[in-house]
């Protein structure tokens, strides 16, 4: 009893002096009472994770291989520790000890993804189903449900079957979409009695970018001038990739309402990543004009085919016929295909203007005419972090909230990604490595500037921190750990809450 008073004692006080240091910096001052009861009653907190991130039992129960399971074998060196998700987190029979920590913590709900895979083994209806997948994904449903979490699915977080990249290179062919309507046929039949909140797709422009532009995500291609890829096109392929991950989406939400929403009354959404921007120079007209371009090229790209039917016109007009045209009626089946949108935010870059050279290396990350940084004048955007691109900037997701409010109808949002990642320091303890302050005033800050966003009009349903787990970080393997719960890779995959996961369950009391 003495050392768990003394550690309440020392967090409290290290939350006080934490929060007080960083008084002013937002919106709305920490001296003023804030927690959940400052949100709207009905508004909803979560955490979540991915199934290749977390799960692991990549080789069991029937599962089929993930283009993930290849690429990691394939070319271990573009993984940061050559590492794999074959066992990450093994999430797959931990999950109700997870549950209990989820609950334990109060959240509301859990984002999760359902593995293609592990479901259709062969990508496939007609390849068969593999029922100890659905029977996992079942259970994992009824044992949230039990223990008050709502679930929120994602049906498609990068992890395509192999067997489809095989057959007719994934989702560089139209023929993907007719499987994955398949795919979520399935998902919606099997577990829409009682999953009320679907999204379609998690950050298409991840997948489309860092797997056909810079070739360090599944499948891993690039044209030679952009990285090490043994094949690729990087002037096209990404923009080919996301037209076809645009037109499943959309295949998706029509099924899905046509066949589904009447009788299961539940949402169907898609999640788009994108950070905020700032211009260099704020009095140059060319760089507001470049800031606005780059929210186009990353945010714009897949928003405004979901919400008016159609790519930017400044991508159009900048890519030329490297951009594939919908048709009248794709266009139509696009137009509006969402009853909420997901928005995973992390950090803020400052944009200069950077004219077209005459180069013939096109590729998406010089289509923009943009030049991305993270400081001026020797000063840092914001508050550095452990990773190099992530700094933290509270102000940019109010001004992301108000710029969807403006520009795009104000939708729903769920807010499905905020977070940021420790350093995976192995000369600390668990019990120093739990000590993620650092953590704290990120989600403390995001969540009052988030707030404010609130205030002045922003449609804001919900608010998910990434992730519930330390996991598998895509291409930076396990050197960084974005959980609230610290995952102990070195001892049986031991769970334990840091201190952002006792600070979010004291925020979640009030």
């Amino acid at each position: 009893m003495a050392n768990q008073v003394a550690f309440i004692f020392c967090f409290l006080v290290m939350i006080g002096e934490l929060l007080g240091s960083t008084h002013g910096s937002n919106p709305t001052h920490y001296t003023t009472p804030f927690n959940r009861s400052s949100f709207p009653s009905d508004f909803i907190f979560g955490s979540g994770s991915a199934a290749y991130q977390s799960e692991g039992a990549a080789h069991v129960d029937g599962r089929g291989l993930s283009i993930w399971d290849t690429f990691t074998k394939l070319h271990p060196e573009k993984i940061w520790d050559h590492s794999s998700g074959d066992v990450a987190d093994d999430f797959y029979h931990l999950y109700k000890e997870d549950v209990q920590l989820m609950k334990k913590i109060g959240l509301d709900s859990f984002r999760f993804s359902i593995s293609w895979p592990r479901i259709l083994p062969k990508g496939k209806i007609n390849g068969g189903v593999n029922p100890l997948g659905v029977k996992f994904y079942n259970n994992l449903i009824n044992e949230l449900l039990a223990n008050g979490l709502t679930p929120f699915v994602t049906l498609f977080h990068w992890d395509l079957p192999q067997a489809l990249e095989d057959e007719y290179n994934g989702f560089r062919s139209p023929k993907v979409v007719d499987d994955y309507r398949d795919y979520v046929d399935f998902c919606f039949k099997t577990f829409g009695d009682r999953v009320k909140y679907w999204c379609t797709l998690n950050e298409p422009y991840s997948y489309s970018i860092n797997g056909y532009n810079g070739g360090t995500f599944a499948p891993g291609r690039c044209s030679k001038y952009m990285g090490n890829c043994i094949s690729g096109d990087s002037s096209r392929e990404p923009y080919l990739v996301a037209h076809h991950l645009l037109l499943a989406h959309a295949s998706a939400v029509r099924l899905y309402k046509e066949k589904y929403q009447a009788t299961q009354k539940g949402q169907i959404g898609i999640t788009i990543v994108t950070n905020w921007f700032i211009p260099k120079s704020p009095a140059s007209e060319a760089d507001r004009k470049a800031a606005m371009r780059e929210i186009d090229f990353l945010f714009g790209w897949f928003a405004n085919p979901v919400t008016y039917g159609d790519y930017p016109q400044v991508m159009k007009s900048l890519v030329g016929d490297r951009l594939p045209k919908f048709t009248k009626e794709q266009s139509d089946l696009l137009k509006g295909s969402l009853d909420f949108l997901g928005v995973n935010y992390y950090t803020t870059n400052y944009v200069a203007n950077n004219p077209a050279a005459n180069n013939v290396n096109q590729s998406w990350s010089s289509d923009s005419q943009t030049i991305l940084s993270t400081t001026k004048g020797g000063a840092p955007i914001g508050t550095p972090t452990p990773l190099n691109w992530l700094y933290i900037y509270p102000k940019g997701i109010y001004h992301l909230m108000l710029h969807i409010k403006n520009n795009y109808k104000n939708p729903p949002i769920y807010i499905t990604e905020n977070g940021l990642a420790d350093a995976n320091n192995a000369s600390l303890s668990v019990q120093e490595a739990i000590k993620d302050g650092l953590r704290i005033k990120y989600l403390h800050s995001h969540l009052a500037s988030l707030l404010q966003a609130i205030k002045e009009g922003a449609n804001v349903k919900g608010y998910y921190a990434w992730s519930f787990l330390d996991d598998f970080e895509w291409d930076a393997g396990y050197t960084v750990r974005f959980g609230m719960i610290y995952v102990d890779f070195k001892n049986k995959l031991k769970r334990y809450m840091k201190y952002s996961a006792y600070w979010f369950k004291m925020f979640l009391l009030h």
